[in-house]
C-alpha cells in the first residue's frame, strides 16, 4: 500500500513485501477496545433492563473497577454459538447472552437464509411459539416483525404454548421454519431460541449444514446490520384452530379408556398443563390431581431449585400430593412439556414414589409401540420395515424389543434433531425423559403424547389387574433386565474433559473395573452411518456397554453405563445387571479421574 492508502502496484509479490511492525497491544487498548464494542451494542438495544445494566458496567470499567471489567470480557470475548441446538443462554446484555439484540440478529439472518433458500418465486414462511419463561413473549413478536419485515410470512402461535404444539404448527402450516423461545428446563434467568425447518426436513430440528449456513448469516447481520434500523412489518396471528388440530391428533393416539387412574400431575411452573388438560379431555381420561403450587406458568420457578424433574427435590410437591390421594401414577411435564418424567408407587422409598428412568419409559413405551405396529417377528427387515429409534447414550433395551417385534433398529447421535429423521420412524426416545410416540404428527420428542401413551398403557393395565411396576418386571422377563447408570462430572475448565478423552484414546482400558473390555468404538471420525462425534463406546465382554461424551449443553463429561442380565429368575436377573452396573461405575470413576 501508498502512505494514501491506495494500492502499490509496484509491490507484486505479497510474501517478499515488506512487514509493519506494529506495536504490541497492551491491556488498555484491550479495555478501550472492549468499551467500544460494549458502547456500540448499547447504542442499538431497545430494552431498558439490559441498558441499565450494561451502562452501569461500562461506568464501572470507566471508573478502574476490575470485576466490572471481568464481567464485561465474559459477556463480550466471545458469543453466543448459534448450532443444532439454536441458541441458549442467560438473559443479560452482550453478544454471550441472550438478549433483544441478540435475538433481533438471529432473525434477521435465519430471514436471510429462508429467503436464499426458498423455490423462485415462494414466499418463504415462519411459524413462532414461545412459552412462559421471561421476555418469551418479547423475543418471540421481535422475531415476527423482523421476519415480516425481511419478506417473510411470519405467523405467531396465538399465546403462550409448549414446545410440542410449536413442533406441530410447522407441519400444519406447512411452513418452511418454526422457532420457539423456550429454554426448556433451564435455570429461571435462561432463555433460547429453536429452530425447525420445514419441507424436505419434514418440521424437524435443523442439522448441520444448515445450522452453519444459518450462523453464518446471523454473523453477517451482526457485523454489518443495526438491529433498531431493520424494517419491521405486519405479522399474523394464528387462531386456535392449530391448538384445537394439535389436541384432536394427540387425543387420538389413544383408544377409550378401559380404566380410569388415578393420577397427579405438575407443570413445574411451565406451560404444559392448559394443552394436556384438554387433550385428557378429548381423549376420555379423568383430570388428574393437581400439584396446584406448580400448576400455572411463574417464570421465577419458585418452588423449585432447578425447574427440571430429572433434578433431587423437582418432584417433592408431586410426591406429597401424590401421598395425599393414594395416586397409582404421576406424571410430570417439564416448563415447556417437551419431557415427559413418570412416578409410581414404591413402598421402600421414602417419598413413597420411584420416579421411573428414561430409560425405563422409553423402553415400555418402545414395547407399547411395537405391539401396536402389529409386526411380524419372523419377517425378513428391511429398509422399507418399520424402525425403533434411540440415542447411542440410551437404553440398548429398545434394541431387544425390535429384534422381538421384526422391526429395525437405529441408533443416532444424540439429540431428537437426530432421532426424528430416521425413515419410517415408528417410536423413538432419548434417556433425557424424551420420547417420541406420534412421529406422523410431531417430529420432536413431546411430552404431552407421551403422557397420553402411558396413561392409555397404564389404563389397559388396570383392566387387566396389573400395574405399571408389573409391566416393567413382566419386560424383564421377556427381554432380559437392563440396569442403567449414569456419571457426571463438572468441570471448570473446559481442556480437563479434552484430556480425558484424549488419555481413553492414547491409552485405552483393558478392563472396566474388573470386567475385560472387548472392543472400544471411536465416533470421532463417523462410525457406520453415523456423522462424526466426540464420543467412545466401551464394549464388555460380558455384553455390558459404556458411553463416554462431552456434554453438548454444560461443561460436564457424561458417562453412560448399560448392562443386561437374561439368565435366571427375575431376582437373579436384577441382581446380575445391578451388580455389573457397581463395577463398571466404579471402574469408570476411577478411568476419568
Amino acid at each position: 500500500m501508498s502512505p494514501d492508502g491506495t494500492a502499490n502496484d509496484d509491490v507484486d509479490d505479497l510474501a517478499t513485501a515488506p512487514v509493519a511492525h506494529e506495536a504490541p497491544e497492551t491491556p488498555s487498548d484491550r479495555t478501550a477496545a472492549l468499551l467500544q464494542a460494549a458502547r456500540s451494542w448499547l447504542n442499538q438495544d431497545p430494552d431498558p433492563e439490559t441498558q441499565a445494566q450494561l451502562r452501569a458496567l461500562i461506568n464501572a470499567v470507566d471508573d478502574g473497577d476490575t470485576v466490572a471489567l471481568s464481567n464485561l470480557h465474559s459477556r463480550f470475548d466471545t458469543r453466543l454459538a448459534f448450532g443444532t441446538a439454536g441458541l441458549r443462554g442467560e438473559i443479560s446484555a452482550g453478544p454471550n447472552r441472550m438478549n433483544r439484540v441478540l435475538v433481533s440478529q438471529a432473525a434477521a439472518g435465519l430471514a436471510t437464509y429462508l429467503r436464499r433458500h426458498a423455490a423462485p418465486g415462494v414466499t418463504p414462511s415462519v411459524v413462532i411459539g414461545y412459552d412462559g419463561r421471561k421476555n418469551s413473549h418479547v423475543f418471540a413478536t421481535d422475531t415476527a416483525a423482523l421476519m415480516a419485515g425481511a419478506g417473510v410470512r411470519a405467523i405467531l402461535l396465538p399465546r403462550l404454548l409448549p414446545t410440542p404444539v410449536l413442533a406441530f404448527a410447522v407441519r400444519h402450516f406447512d411452513a418452511s421454519c418454526g422457532v420457539m423461545v423456550t429454554a426448556s428446563h433451564n435455570p429461571p434467568n435462561d432463555n433460547g431460541y429453536k429452530v425447525y425447518l420445514g419441507g424436505a426436513n419434514n418440521g424437524a430440528q435443523i442439522v448441520s449444514p444448515d445450522d452453519k449456513a444459518i450462523s453464518d448469516e446471523i454473523l453477517r447481520v451482526a457485523a454489518d446490520e443495526h438491529v433498531l434500523k431493520l424494517p419491521r412489518g405486519t405479522y399474523e396471528t394464528a387462531e386456535e384452530d392449530v391448538v384445537l388440530a394439535y389436541i384432536a391428533a394427540t387425543a387420538g393416539i389413544a383408544h377409550t379408556p378401559r380404566a380410569q387412574v388415578n393420577a397427579v400431575y405438575t407443570a413445574m411452573h411451565g406451560v404444559g398443563w392448559d394443552t394436556t388438560r384438554r387433550v385428557l379431555v378429548k381423549a376420555g381420561f379423568d383430570l388428574p390431581t393437581l400439584v396446584d403450587a406448580q400448576i400455572a406458568p411463574d417464570a421465577a420457578f419458585p418452588t423449585v431449585a432447578f425447574p427440571n424433574p430429572e433434578e433431587p427435590g423437582a418432584m417433592d410437591l408431586a410426591y406429597e400430593t401424590a401421598r395425599e390421594v393414594s395416586a397409582e401414577l404421576i406424571i410430570a411435564n417439564d416448563p415447556d412439556a417437551d419431557r415427559l418424567a413418570v412416578a409410581i408407587p414404591d413402598l421402600s422409598s421414602a417419598s413413597g414414589y420411584r420416579r421411573l428412568s428414561g430409560n425405563e419409559v422409553g423402553a415400555i413405551l418402545g414395547w407399547r409401540a411395537a405391539a401396536l405396529a402389529g409386526s411380524d417377528p419372523d419377517a425378513v427387515i428391511t429398509e422399507e420395515a418399520g424402525a425403533l429409534a434411540c440415542s447411542i447414550v440410551s437404553s440398548p433395551a429398545l434394541h431387544a424389543v425390535a429384534d422381538a417385534y421384526g422391526l429395525r433398529f437405529v441408533e443416532t447421535l444424540t439429540g431428537f434433531k437426530w432421532v426424528s429423521r430416521v425413515p419410517n420412524l415408528v417410536y423413538g426416545f432419548e434417556e433425557a425423559l424424551g420420547y417420541l410416540v406420534n412421529p406422523e404428527t410431531v417430529r420432536d420428542k413431546d411430552g404431552i403424547s407421551a403422557a397420553v401413551a402411558l396413561l392409555s398403557l397404564v389404563s389397559d393395565l388396570k383392566s387387566e389387574g396389573t400395574t405399571l411396576a408389573g409391566y416393567l418386571d413382566l419386560f424383564s422377563e421377556k427381554f432380559g433386565h437392563f440396569a442403567s447408570g449414569q456419571i457426571s462430572v463438572r468441570v471448570s475448565e473446559l481442556s480437563t474433559i479434552a484430556l480425558v478423552m484424549t488419555r481413553l484414546r492414547e491409552s485405552p482400558p483393558t478392563h472396566v473395573g474388573r470386567i475385560r473390555v472387548d472392543e472400544i468404538d471411536d465416533f470421532r471420525w463417523g462410525l457406520g452411518d453415523l456423522p462424526p462425534s466426540d464420543v467412545l463406546r466401551i464394549r464388555l465382554t460380558d455384553g455390558s456397554r459404556v458411553m463416554v461424551r462431552p456434554s453438548g449443553t454444560e461443561p460436564k463429561l457424561k458417562v453412560y453405563i448399560d448392562t443386561r442380565s437374561t439368565v435366571g429368575t427375575l431376582v437373579e436377573r436384577r441382581a446380575a445387571a445391578q451388580a455389573a452396573l457397581d463395577e463398571l461405575d466404579r471402574g469408570m470413576r476411577a478411568l476419568i479421574a
